[in-house]
């Protein structure tokens, strides 16, 4: 695509093939290019700029800047393409950097001045703050064409310029009556008193004089001083600013030096990690061509070997009997025939304990998974519980139903069990005399084994043994051991 600016447009072309920008009035734009034209007319802005003199009265400055892209200078060019250009020279944020750098240096220029000298010198005044604002434009590329100072105007609340006209006015007046009684008097005294007057007037005039050359000598003194202490307070402010600056310089050469630092630090770990994986392919390569070097080493002694035999094997069977060579062949076919079933019996064993091991091994991963996945679900549940592991077993308990296993199994086992009560009698209530008191003990705790027997008879039906005694048939309260 190829592009053309007007007489007061430029191009601004990036991207592809250019190292930072390119101005141009006419030029091709080539695909991974970008461009902007933008227009060099000078635009005229005006402020009123609010001041303090060095009396702290303040006033307004009323100016008009026509500002613009200084032409005749490509690097200033650049610095307006890459700064300023993609702003419309109306939009506020042009206007706001102009108006601040034009404030700042006006109210710095009108502080070290006093009301009367910005007055008086406006023409000075205004040389001054157009070389201070050019000097700060010039980093954004831009020229000032023309800058108009306009009348001083008083901010409301502090009227000094009113007040100074009034006074200039009441001086006027009050000069106008002292002629105008000066005239009469002169009118009606004589020439005698003229004459004394005259001689008055003259011894007035010269100690005024003399009055008047003290006091501009006191004043020349006062201002000599005044202008040294301004200096100096001028160039204190000047000196602090040049430190300041300064030390924003040193920060940021600081930081720039980090940056170098750590490109330079990654630049060589970079550099070192790309070197040590192009070591590692050298030696994965000088491997592979070892390895097929040795198995071509022993392929070629295999084959020679294979064949000096199979030579020798050949003569031998030359020179023996022809009938020894259908033996021989057949049974190298029968080796052959063996070789090739072992081998195939030896692949498909080896599939199967492939596809075993693969089984195996994407059950102990699935397992893995499982068990990682209940391992992060019970510490999920153990943190919603507080901590608390007991109530995180009844709940576990609960959810896989083993409490009800638990109340299942117990029914079925007292279900099973089908209790019954027996109840015996042995003649008990007769006395006896102390001779068969330790007889009676051994009686009954004799008397205690039938009752005893049947019922375990009765619930799990085992009978006791033999030499102990056996249950009769009924099932009567009665029974007793035979």
């Amino acid at each position: 695509m190829y592009k053309v600016a007007s007489p007061s447009e430029y191009l601004v072309i990036t991207g592809v093939g250019i190292e930072d920008i390119r101005l141009a009035k006419k030029g091709w734009i080539l695909p991974g290019q970008s461009y902007i034209i933008f227009d060099m007319s000078p635009v005229n802005y005006t402020f009123e700029v609010q001041a303090m003199s060095s009396e702290k009265l303040p006033f307004m400055l009323p100016a008009v800047f026509t500002i613009g892209p200084r032409i005749d200078d490509m690097p200033s060019l650049h610095k307006y393409a890459k700064l300023i250009s993609r702003h419309d020279k109306l939009s506020t944020h042009v206007k706001e950097l102009v108006q601040g750098i034009i404030e700042g240096e006006t109210r710095v220029l009108a502080a070290s001045m006093t009301m009367e000298e910005v007055f008086k010198g406006t023409k000075e005044f205004k040389q001054e703050v157009f070389g201070k604002v050019q000097l700060e434009l010039n980093q954004f590329g831009l020229l000032i064409y023309n800058a108009n100072v306009k009348q001083l105007v008083d901010v409301p609340g502090h009227e000094y310029f009113s007040y100074l006209g009034q006074k200039t006015q009441m001086e006027a007046a009050n000069q106008a009556k002292v002629d105008v009684a000066e005239a009469r008097k002169k009118g009606e005294i004589g020439s005698k008193e003229r004459e004394g007057l005259t001689l008055q007037n003259a011894s007035k005039i010269d100690a005024e004089t003399k009055i008047y050359a003290t006091r501009r000598v006191g004043e020349g003194r006062m201002a000599e001083i005044k202008v040294k202490a301004e200096v100096k307070v001028y160039e204190n402010v000047r000196e602090a600013e040049v430190a300041e600056a300064n030390a924003e310089l040193a920060k940021k050469k600081a930081g720039w030096a980090k940056e170098a630092q750590v490109a330079e630090v990654e630049a060589a770990k970079a550099v070192a990690l790309r070197d040590a994986e192009l070591q590692k392919e050298v030696e994965r390569m000088n491997a592979l061509t070892i390895t097929e070097k040795l198995k071509a080493e022993f392929l070629s002694k295999a084959s020679v070997e294979y064949e000096t035999k199979v030579q020798e094997a050949n003569w031998e069977l030359y020179i023996k009997q022809k009938a020894a060579e259908a033996i021989l062949y057949q049974r190298e076919k029968e080796a052959e025939a063996q070789k090739a079933i072992a081998e195939a019996e030896l692949y498909a064993r080896q599939q199967v304990a492939d596809g075993e091991f693969y089984a195996k091994k994407k059950e102990a991963e699935g397992l893995m998974a499982l068990g990682q996945a209940q391992g992060a679900y019970l510490r999920t549940l153990l943190d919603a519980v507080g901590g608390n592991y007991a109530a995180m077993r009844d709940f576990m308990m609960i959810k896989s139903g083993m409490f009800q296993e638990i109340a299942k199994i117990n029914a079925e086992a007292v279900r099973g069990l089908q209790p019954k009560i027996s109840i015996w009698t042995n003649g008990g209530g007769e006395g006896g005399d102390g001779s068969h008191g330790a007889m009676k003990e051994v009686a009954e705790v004799y008397k205690m084994l039938p009752p005893l027997f049947k019922t375990v008879h009765e619930q799990t039906g085992m009978l006791p043994p033999a030499w102990m005694g056996t249950l009769s048939d009924s099932h009567s309260t009665n029974s007793a051991l035979n």
